[in-house]
């Protein structure tokens, strides 16, 4: 899969903005501030219909303006697509594939997919237990449209349990609507443990070969997918972690009263990172928790291709001048294979190590 074209207009800092890439590698350079990022996120947002550095889409959107569009031109399944968003600030988004509206974003994951990996990812293992569920979602949510579905209901029963639990001692009446919320997501709920689990164990697989490689088979890379006690095994069918959940919301019934917040659920979930038996956030140097959050997001990668038969196109922001030579080594030998976007501040030896096309941002401008 690859995107052949994009088309941009008062999207972050670009005007109007026309750009057609290589199928195989394209390098961005340019100094800090000038639109490398907005120009990967562009491609992300087609793909996924969010922006992992956007809480809402009124940011996308250039200062002077009232909307923004993205067009891309996408080749996947042996197929050619167009790929279309209106951004609005007042009033809702619009998606197109090929000129039919979308219902939902996963149609446009189901069309083409991304990984994009930025410095912050290095921090994935230091960092609390939210950017590692974060990670997981943002990987499922492209991977598998029921995953998505399933979250999106999670997060809205979730929303209204809060409530209830928040204002139940000023509104008793609202008690009345907890067992009908606490159903939603344990239903949703489980869903989500299923799809994790499964994700976590192919992830798991392949990160150690990767994390091993990086070592030079001196460190052994371990991760397990960690959620409600009351779940011994994940990896269980979908009815046996749904009452197992059940089991654990009920026993937890008092204390959400108590202290009026949603304890019970994958809200809390995380995964459980070892670098030869101990705890990587922990103990591990800087240097290891880089080499193994490298070896997730690339095994994200691996696993989409195993999926879906084609590698999802990767996007790399500024990852490299992060790394030390050897790490940088360890990934440009994992970039093959599919089409490639990364960006630098410098045109340095990134054009010759990998051919492709060069492209020069100024300003919100590309050139090359």
């Amino acid at each position: 899969m690859r995107i052949e074209r994009l088309f941009l207009e008062h999207f972050r800092n670009y005007v109007h903005q026309e750009v057609s890439f290589d199928p195989v590698c394209n390098v961005i350079f340019g100094e800090n501030a000038q639109g490398k990022t907005n120009l990967l996120e562009a491609v992300q947002y087609l793909s996924c219909g969010h922006s992992n550095r956007a809480k809402i889409d009124r940011e996308l959107i250039e200062f002077q303006a009232e909307s923004a569009v993205i067009v891309g031109e996408i080749f996947a399944r042996d197929r050619d697509f167009i790929l279309r968003t209106e951004l609005y600030r007042e009033k809702r988004r619009k998606l197109w594939v090929n000129k039919v509206p979308c219902k939902t974003s996963s149609e446009l994951s189901q069309v083409f997919q991304t990984v994009f990996f930025c410095p912050e990812d290095l921090l994935l293992i230091r960092d609390g237990a939210a950017a590692r569920r974060r990670f997981l979602d943002n990987a499922l949510c492209q991977l598998r449209p029921r995953y998505a579905a399933a979250l999106a209901a999670y997060r809205r029963a979730y929303a209204h349990k809060t409530r209830i639990l928040r204002d139940c001692e000023e509104q008793p009446g609202l008690l009345d609507m907890l067992p009908e919320f606490n159903e939603r997501l344990i239903q949703s709920g489980a869903v989500v443990i299923h799809y994790r689990a499964q994700f976590t164990e192919k992830l798991a697989a392949i990160a150690a070969s990767n994390h091993a490689d990086c070592s030079g088979g001196r460190e052994q890379l371990s991760v397990v997918y960690k959620t409600v006690s009351t779940i011994q095994n994940p990896l269980e069918d979908l009815p046996v972690l749904t009452q197992q959940l059940r089991t654990h919301m009920e026993a937890l019934r008092n204390a959400e009263l108590a202290s009026r917040l949603c304890l019970s659920g994958p809200h809390k979930d995380d995964l459980l990172v070892e670098i030869d038996g101990r705890d990587a956030k922990t103990y591990s140097s800087q240097g290891q928790t880089r080499t193994a959050a490298l070896s997730l997001k690339l095994a994200e990668r691996e696993i989409y291709k195993n999926v879906t038969g084609e590698p999802p196109i990767l996007l790399l922001d500024d990852v490299l001048s992060e790394l030390d030579p050897r790490r940088q080594e360890f990934v440009l030998n994992r970039i093959s294979g599919g089409q490639v976007f990364i960006t630098c501040c410098e045109d340095d030896r990134l054009p010759v190590l990998l051919g492709g096309k060069v492209f020069h941002i100024f300003a919100g401008q590309v050139t090359g």
